[in-house]
């Protein structure tokens, strides 16, 4: 088997939650993007139609679960069962951001641990494989009964840092929680920088609090490269940058992988002047009001695109990402 794949053998699908990242892989595989139809019935019913002959072929279907993230979960669900109705050799569902992944154990009386669920719907659909990127919790990964790959952007997310004059005197990377400081250890590994850890404690879904140990963590430094998965309404990293101002640091880099930016989180970023960049990538697609000012989005699509390579050619997904630990 070759590197190149097949275009007689692989279609390639893409729902409506993130066309452009899906253009991006197809375009590095030298794929066609297959076009599909999307309909909604006057009962509101969505209807879907693969506009391309599926039977006995590898299919890939591309979809994020972003807002209205209802929508494109049953978009995709539908994807996935037409595919397996129409006997596809192989089902494989590419969901750069995998919103449910935040939903991962019962924490309060009679709730739903919906990323499981999530898993088993994807399964029952018809799906054979599952790739994601950076999951906010971990565990996730083993709520899958199918194999399920879920692929890290910190190597394209470092490789732009690293362009900057980065000084271990000067610049420090800052998690925001606990949970995220072994992600953010990786990271400032990769970067030759020391690493802070905040202690948080989160109130609402839109309000956290940021304990004091961070100051005596930070202090002597004077930039922070704040590396989380996620920022949604924004909540955390603003109270964190507020901490890490008042604590001395004078420059402060927003970075994760999934860039929503929902509710206010725009106008609390710009509450904080000394927040110079948002770094982010591609995972998720933004219209132009939900992007702050000084945004930077890197492209995923390669990184997809290889991962998908590997596995059309029944290689170890892992090649590439050796040296990376985690």
């Amino acid at each position: 088997m070759t590197d190149q794949l097949n275009p007689d053998d692989v279609r390639f699908f893409s729902g409506r939650s993130n066309r452009p990242l899906a253009e991006k892989i197809a375009n590095h595989l030298q794929i066609p993007l297959s076009e599909t139809s999307f309909a909604r019935f006057s009962n509101d019913n969505l209807s879907v139609q693969l506009e391309q002959s599926v039977r006995g072929r590898i299919v890939y279907i591309v979809q994020s679960l972003t807002p209205p993230v209802s929508d494109h979960l049953v978009e995709l669900l539908l994807m996935l069962d037409i595919a397996k109705s129409a006997a596809a050799r192989e089902i494989h569902a590419i969901i750069p951001y995998f919103s449910y992944a935040r939903s991962d154990k019962k924490d309060a009386p009679r709730i739903s641990i919906a990323a499981r669920l999530m898993a088993d719907l994807l399964v029952t659909a018809g799906a054979s494989h599952v790739m994601t990127m950076t999951l906010h919790s971990p565990q996730v990964h083993g709520f899958f009964s199918i194999p399920a790959d879920p692929l890290t952007a910190r190597l394209e997310l470092a490789n732009y840092l690293r362009q900057r004059d980065l000084d271990p005197t000067r610049d420090v990377v800052v998690a925001p929680d606990m949970g995220r400081a072994k992600p953010a250890a990786r990271f400032a590994r990769d970067l030759g920088l020391s690493i802070a850890s905040a202690d948080k404690t989160r109130i609402s879904d839109t309000e956290v609090k940021i304990g004091g140990l961070i100051g005596r963590q930070v202090r002597g430094f004077k930039r922070a490269i704040v590396y989380d998965d996620e920022i949604a309404t924004g909540g955390s990293v603003v109270e964190l940058s507020q901490v890490l101002v008042e604590s001395g640091i004078e420059q402060i880099t927003l970075v994760c992988t999934h860039g929503l930016f929902l509710g206010k989180a725009i106008e609390r970023i710009a509450t904080i002047p000394q927040i110079g960049e948002v770094v982010t990538t591609d995972t998720v697609e933004r219209p132009s009001d939900r992007q702050p000012a000084n945004l930077t989005v890197l492209s995923v699509g390669t990184v997809f695109g290889e991962a998908i390579r590997q596995n059309y050619c029944r290689r170890s997904i892992g090649e590439l990402f050796e040296g990376m630990e985690g």
